[in-house]
């Protein structure tokens, strides 16, 4: 049986509400910030804050954080919402890795389909509620970072 658009009602831990949650989150952000290069050189934590390593595990192979600064930190965010927005399609146009050269190189083929999906979403849903985390926390900050006159270094 199928429901009616009225009958619809979306749950709270759905694929759908974490996105859109993350969404707003940038949207926000990016209504917040007005003037973006103002987070250069502006260090992801706050002074006597300590780095959430489960928030914060975008660390490169020398152990140094691919994100140095809340600038670097705004684009990615935004990066990610142009992803879940306009699709894979629109990177692959502009000379990212193609949808097929991705599909060729899974090699899970024979495995079971159901379980590789429950895998990924558990994986999407953790990843896009730590990204809602830093977009909200990068909001703040810069709120705070204009609200006292000037970046503390």
């Amino acid at each position: 049986m199928m429901q009616s658009t009225s009958e619809y009602v979306n749950p709270k831990h759905s694929l759908l509400d974490i996105m859109n949650k993350f969404i707003a989150a940038t949207n926000n952000m990016d209504e917040t910030v007005m003037v973006p290069t103002l987070l250069r050189d502006v260090p992801v934590e706050a002074d006597g804050e300590e780095c959430d390593s489960e928030l914060n595990n975008n660390v490169g192979s020398a152990g140094t954080s691919k994100h140095r600064d809340m600038y670097e930190r705004y684009l990615l965010l935004k990066s990610i919402r142009n992803d879940i927005e306009w699709g894979l399609l629109k990177r692959e146009m502009n000379g990212g890795i193609s949808l097929r050269e991705l599909e060729s190189r899974e090699g899970e083929e024979g495995k079971d389909l159901e379980s590789q999906l429950h895998y990924h979403l558990r994986g999407l849903f953790g990843v896009l509620s730590k990204l809602t985390i830093q977009a909200n926390h990068l909001t703040t900050r810069y709120k705070q970072e204009i609200g006292g006159g000037s970046f503390t270094i």
